[in-house]
């Protein structure tokens, strides 16, 4: 008798198995709008604080060479900018430009 209930090996029936797919499924459909909002908030904050950084180099070139920079060269030749060219890219694609002091963003390609 001992011996019996040790050899007897229970496992998953194929309907338990379906109904956690089906609770898996369905907390995976809950879950990837959310993250694709959570997304799209990381990208407008961090393209927000590109503009903000990329202002605040226009202000420290007014300051120190006290004229305003017309374009992205100058704050890039002056060494207040990167001259790397990601750098006036947010990760959306969006680019920014600078036009006399003015930093503005453009559309994605």
């Amino acid at each position: 008798m001992l011996k019996r209930l040790l050899a007897r090996e229970d496992g998953f029936t194929l309907i338990e198995m379906m109904i956690v797919l089906l609770v898996i499924s369905v907390l995976i459909l809950i879950a990837i709008p959310n993250v694709m909002k959570r997304a799209e908030t990381i990208d407008d904050t961090g393209c927000e604080a590109l503009v903000k950084m990329v202002e605040g180099q226009v202000q420290a070139y007014r300051l120190e060479l006290r004229k305003t920079p017309a374009n992205a060269g100058e704050l890039i030749a002056a060494d207040f900018l990167d001259d790397n060219p990601d750098a006036l890219t947010c990760s959306d694609g969006r680019t920014l430009a600078v036009n006399n002091g003015n930093v503005i963003i453009n559309a994605a390609p």
